[in-house]
């Protein structure tokens, strides 16, 4: 019998990579996803076959953070051998102008689907997506021992999920752990997030059809992975013997201010010609530096990083300059032909 997984946010860029792991590991694989009247499913419609197809091992489930009976009787019906939590309100800047809601899904979100699995019986591997924004202005690096100091509605919400997650391993013997991933991008990355927003920017300007990029704080320095990778992490962290909790990251950091040069070098444009600063995108509180300490991931699970901060921009570029019918730069493709000759994900 094949292992049973549920994911949240299985649309999301981290929900759809995790997929097509668990797929190509033969998992079964059941989705939650919310009802809209517009299709929201763009980035595994890719991997989805019809469920009366015998073939089919992807099934996608209507259901919502908010309600807990659903969540419940969705558990207790798959009986899952491991969930992935990942859904969320997960854009920082955007929590500042929905705090309540952020807290609802993104906190309180994850104490119903642990309270599902505490009182559906079953013996399931339980996965909390948790946040390096939780460390705030903790001084870097920051590993599992940092203490949290969370700067926006999003990273307070994050750490309520974080020691519910812990609560509920120690108080009721659940398999239940956290991955703190620090920023892992992607050419499925959201377009409001601001790596994505610049490299799609790039192409549209390459394209003709924008000139100005707007953006918010260029100082702010993140540590950047490349999402797949990260996601083999979420995987590592349920297969090891006993729950704990870890750090994911490259241990390196760079400014906004650095991807913008990065990207734009890359095309051979100089973006001080099309970069403006809107300071509608600055954060009323501000998190200035975030880098990883992820010796633990590395020396208990085997797990560390391939992809640098230059090959995340071009394979990013490339991808975004492939979407709109230009013929990409090619650097990105070469990094991933070179560093993944074996892609377990269908697309890029």
């Amino acid at each position: 019998m094949s292992k049973k997984a549920i994911i949240t946010g299985v649309t999301g860029q981290d929900g759809s990579y995790l997929t097509e792991l668990l797929l190509s590991k033969g998992y079964e694989v059941h989705g939650i996803i919310r009802r809209a009247s517009t299709f929201n499913t763009s980035r595994i419609d890719h991997i989805y076959i019809d469920p009366h197809d015998p073939k089919a091992k992807l099934f996608l489930h209507y259901g919502d953070l908010t309600d807990a009976g659903q969540l419940t009787n969705l558990i207790y019906n798959v009986e899952p051998d491991e969930i992935y939590h990942l859904g969320a309100q997960s854009h920082v800047r955007v929590s500042f102008d929905i705090p309540e809601y952020t807290g609802e899904v993104t906190g309180i979100g994850t104490t119903r689907i642990l309270e599902a699995v505490k009182r559906s019986g079953i013996k399931t591997r339980f996965y909390q997506a948790s946040s390096s924004e939780m460390f705030g202005s903790a001084k870097p690096p920051q590993s599992e021992k940092t203490q949290f100091y969370p700067r926006s509605p999003y990273a307070a919400a994050k750490v309520y999920a974080y020691w519910m997650t812990v609560n509920y391993r120690e108080g009721y013997n659940l398999f239940a752990c956290n991955g703190i991933l620090f920023n892992h991008e992607s050419p499925r990355r959201g377009e409001t997030f601001v790596t994505r927003k610049i490299t799609r920017a790039l192409a549209n300007i390459i394209a003709g059809r924008q000139k100005v990029l707007y953006l918010g704080n260029l100082d702010a320095k993140r540590d950047w992975g490349f999402a797949p990778e990260y996601v083999e992490g979420m995987w590592k962290i349920l297969q090891h013997d006993k729950p704990d909790d870890y750090v994911f990251g490259t241990g390196e950091t760079h400014s906004v201010k650095e991807f913008v040069e990065e990207v734009f070098n890359y095309a051979g444009l100089d973006w001080k010609r099309h970069v403006k600063i809107d300071k509608k995108y600055f954060r009323p509180t501000e998190v200035d530096v975030l880098t990883a300490n992820p010796k633990k991931a590395k020396r208990m699970l085997k797990w560390e990083t391939k992809v640098t901060f230059n090959d995340l921009v071009k394979i990013m570029v490339d991808a975004d300059m492939r979407a709109i019918g230009l013929k990409p730069i090619g650097g990105g493709d070469k990094i991933l032909n070179k560093k993944f000759p074996n892609r377990w994900w269908k697309k890029d």
